[in-house]
């Protein structure tokens, strides 16, 4: 349902040809009128950006824009087939996706950022084969955009009717657009959520699988790309470890969150961990370069219970409960026992004094 961006970064370098890679991508749309046969047409038309004062060899389009300002910029469609291809022109707002690429929504949706200061000179364009077309376009930010980073894309859009799956389909080739409203720039990044957990098995003495997980929260109005680094350990620091490299964590827009989850195998049953995290932000300064700020952390703790041995302890020493229990047992009876055998001999005595005091008598 989402269009791919030329990259996910604003300075990343991917070749403006490399677009047509995402011909692959099919956007299906419910068909309002009975669709008519058709072949599945191949793309066969690249985009690139226009050669201009803005630069000849550019793979997005990146402005800096004051509130209230304006500025003009084109779109290249090349037409690669043997037959005219007639193409809608439209922009989007973006954001990034699941899978830490750039989403744009599809057309029909409504868009407050860059799908909504973009104006393309034309709703459509006709190409003929072989031929290219350019499609200027304005990006007008209104005098009252709230100072920072935004993403989105100036798509191309051919729509294909699929009779035997009975949709319609939306094949979209565009280019990422980087904009930053000027202003005061505050980026900030959070740790939030932040978890551990441990999973052991049956055997007491083997290991188990830690797992971290938090979510890297946005909460300025620059974009961010960060480097974590996680740390686990037992009580008292014991038994400390850095966890292995994760996936990259992609350009966090202003106000999203990534939810990072990091394992680290065969930790043993330390009864509680504790892991912290040390996040490193990095912002795109106004010179085009990336930058860190100041590091974030958070900090979790949670439980490492071999369950399997604390029960085998527990049945060890209700055992040996009981056979105290019973040696206690035994031991007061046999001191009964004894203490009525001296009652008796002691009664038995008396018995026979007392018949010799008699018998003296008489």
């Amino acid at each position: 349902m989402n269009l791919p961006s030329v990259s996910t970064r604003p300075g990343a370098r991917i070749r403006a040809l490399s677009i047509a890679a995402l011909a692959a991508l099919l956007v299906l749309a419910p068909v309002v009128a009975p669709a008519m046969a058709a072949e599945t047409d191949p793309v066969t038309w690249t985009v690139r950006t226009a050669s201009n004062e803005y630069g000849s060899e550019r793979t997005n389009y990146s402005y800096t824009i004051d509130p209230g300002g304006t500025i003009y910029d084109s779109i290249v469609v090349a037409n690669h087939g043997v037959d005219p291809v007639e193409l809608g022109v439209y922009a989007s707002d973006g954001s990034t996706s699941g899978d830490g690429q750039l989403s744009l929504l599809v057309a029909g949706e409504e868009s407050h950022g860059v799908g909504a200061w973009i104006t393309t000179e034309n709703p459509s364009v006709t190409v003929a084969a072989g031929e290219t077309a350019t499609v200027p376009f304005t990006v007008a930010v209104p005098a009252d955009a709230t100072p920072g980073d935004y993403a989105g894309g100036v798509v191309t859009s051919l729509t294909v009717p699929d009779a035997d799956a009975g949709v319609n389909v939306d094949r979209r080739l565009g280019i990422r657009v980087n904009l930053r409203v000027g202003g005061e720039i505050a980026p900030a990044l959070a740790v939030e959520d932040m978890a551990v957990s441990w999973g052991g098995g049956l055997n007491p003495f083997a290991g188990g699988d830690a797992t971290v997980t938090y979510t890297l929260h946005n909460s300025g109005n620059a974009a961010i790309s960060a480097q974590p680094a996680t740390h686990l350990s037992g009580p008292f620091g014991m038994f400390g470890t850095d966890a292995p490299a994760v996936d990259e964590v992609p350009e966090l827009l202003p106000g999203e969150s990534w939810t990072q989850t990091v394992t680290l195998p065969g930790v043993a049953p330390l009864f509680a961990l504790l892991a912290s995290t040390t996040v490193t932000p990095l912002v795109l300064d106004a010179s085009g370069s990336t930058s860190p700020i100041a590091d974030v952390s958070g900090t979790a703790g949670g439980p490492a219970i071999p369950w399997t041995l604390l029960v085998i302890v527990l049945l060890v020493a209700v055992g040996v409960f009981f056979l105290f229990r019973a040696r206690g047992a035994r031991k007061k009876s046999a001191e009964k026992r004894r203490e009525a055998e001296v009652d008796a001999a002691v009664a038995k005595a008396l018995e026979q004094e007392r018949a010799k005091a008699g018998a003296a008598a008489e």
